[in-house]
């Protein structure tokens, strides 16, 4: 899959990857890291729903394919290095796969962590293995 030449000056990583940073829309708050190649990229431009590479699966992922909660696409942004990308989202339910309003729930000091998120649901009943 090719970029579009307006999109061509965007610097993926010697893995063909870029780092996405997924932020609310309405509260600004930062939801989560993922990583995305160019077709990940691109779909997440048409929207609706935000899509990522999995690294470890090796393969394309929407977010919420499995929980059904969805990152509904509302801007992407490019950071003045061309190297990183912000998506601004309206989310559904919790973005983190271990139930809380963020993937950065922990709050970290010298002696030990801190859980500093609500949590919104419990993963063993939203992903039933």
């Amino acid at each position: 899959m090719t970029l579009p030449e307006h999109l061509s000056q965007i610097q993926f990583d010697q893995n063909g990857l870029i780092p996405a940073i997924i932020q609310d829309c309405k509260t600004n708050k930062v939801l989560m890291l993922g990583y995305m190649n160019q077709e990940a990229f691109l779909k997440t431009l048409k929207g609706p729903h935000v899509c990522f590479y999995s690294r470890s699966r090796q393969k394309l992922w929407v977010k919420g394919e499995t929980s059904g909660h969805y990152q509904n696409v509302k801007d992407v942004r490019l950071d003045c290095d061309q190297d990183a990308v912000l998506v601004l989202v309206e989310q559904t339910s919790a973005p983190c796969h271990k139930g809380y309003g963020s993937c950065f729930y922990k709050s970290i000091n010298e002696d030990d962590f801190t859980i500093v998120e609500e949590k919104y649901f419990d993963p063993n009943e939203v992903y039933k293995k």
